[in-house]
């Protein structure tokens, strides 16, 4: 069973930033790294339950959010969604070197979950 992909206003305002950030520096990867996105997030309504649970935010939430990684090396970004019976919910695309929902800044680390200049 197919289900539909819903992508949170959150969720579409970090891709839009992401996207933004990558094609100041490339703007022909940052149109591939768009829809390439959009495919993945769009695959997840196939079997959604493929990709593990992301442990540190659903003990920060207190619901079951899953996690599909996209992208390569630096690149990557981490899909982070919740399932129902008839529904993919896609909450954040956080880049993966931000730090987790619920774990502590680490020292010099900037408290908004990036690395300090």
């Amino acid at each position: 069973m197919t289900r539909p992909v819903h992508i949170t206003g959150p969720a579409a305002a970090e891709v839009d930033a992401a996207a933004a950030w990558i094609h100041a520096r490339n703007p022909d990867a940052a149109q591939r790294w768009y829809w390439g996105l959009l495919a993945a997030i769009e695959d997840l309504g196939v079997f959604p339950e493929r990709c593990p649970v992301a442990r540190s935010e659903s003990r920060h939430f207190g619901v079951m959010i899953r996690q599909l990684v996209y992208g390569k090396g630096v690149g990557r970004y981490r899909i982070l969604y919740t399932v129902t019976d008839d529904l993919v919910v896609v909450l954040h695309v956080r880049h993966g070197r931000r730090r987790r929902f619920g774990e502590s800044p680490a020292a010099g680390e900037d408290p908004s979950g990036g690395a300090a200049d």
